[in-house]
């Protein structure tokens, strides 16, 4: 009973964060965002996935990782046996940052000032849910979990410290393996980020 109490409390402070979030103006990509795009999973989660931002869809959703990326990365996650019931997905920003091209929304990379006003959000859920690990998906990720800039393709597959000290283990984001021209290429990178879910999954003690 106890866990279950545990549980519940750990999930109404992240509705309690996510009615929060829906009205934050930490810094200036709220004006032309959608809605904010907390994040999603279960309260306790042994992994926490952190992205880079929202995309369109997920911005027009208000959901993380429905797009074309999100479901590429289900489908590895599921692959690598982890139960998505015990994830939390989320991104290191939590507004679409795009440049307007005709009708298309062209996504645009977050500042280093963005990431920073909205690491407090991060911190947050870290901090509610306490996941045996945090997974940096591509660069901004990262940045936004060690604290600093790091090289991601030189240290991926390694495990660095959160500001909150849990482990991050450092990976590409799906959407990379999306942008692959050549199918063969495509396919052996598909293959290395599965074996990098893999080693995740090893890191979930529960």
């Amino acid at each position: 009973m106890a866990v279950d109490t545990a549980e519940k409390t750990v999930a109404a402070s992240l509705d309690a964060l996510r009615e929060d979030a829906a009205g934050c103006t930490r810094c200036d990509l709220y004006r032309n965002a959608t809605q904010t795009v907390f994040g999603e999973g279960g309260s306790n989660a042994r992994v926490v996935f952190v992205g880079e931002q929202p995309g369109d869809k997920e911005d027009i959703e208000g959901r993380p990782f429905v797009g074309p990326a999100g479901r590429l990365f289900d489908a590895i996650l599921e692959e690598a046996g982890i139960d998505r019931k015990k994830t939390y997905v989320t991104n290191a920003v939590k507004h679409f940052k795009f440049e307007p091209r005709g009708k298309r929304r062209i996504h645009s990379k977050p500042n280093a000032g963005e990431i920073r006003a909205c690491r407090w959000w991060l911190d947050q859920e870290l901090t509610q849910i306490q996941p045996d690990v945090a997974v940096a998906l591509g660069a901004t990720a990262a940045r936004a979990l060690i604290g600093k800039a790091v090289p991601v393709m030189k240290l991926r597959g390694t495990v660095a410290e959160s500001l909150e000290g849990v482990p991050v283990f450092i990976t590409v984001h799906p959407s990379s393996l999306l942008r692959i021209p050549d199918e063969m290429d495509r396919h052996r990178a598909r293959e290395l980020f599965a074996a990098d879910m893999r080693r995740v999954k090893k890191m979930m003690r529960g």
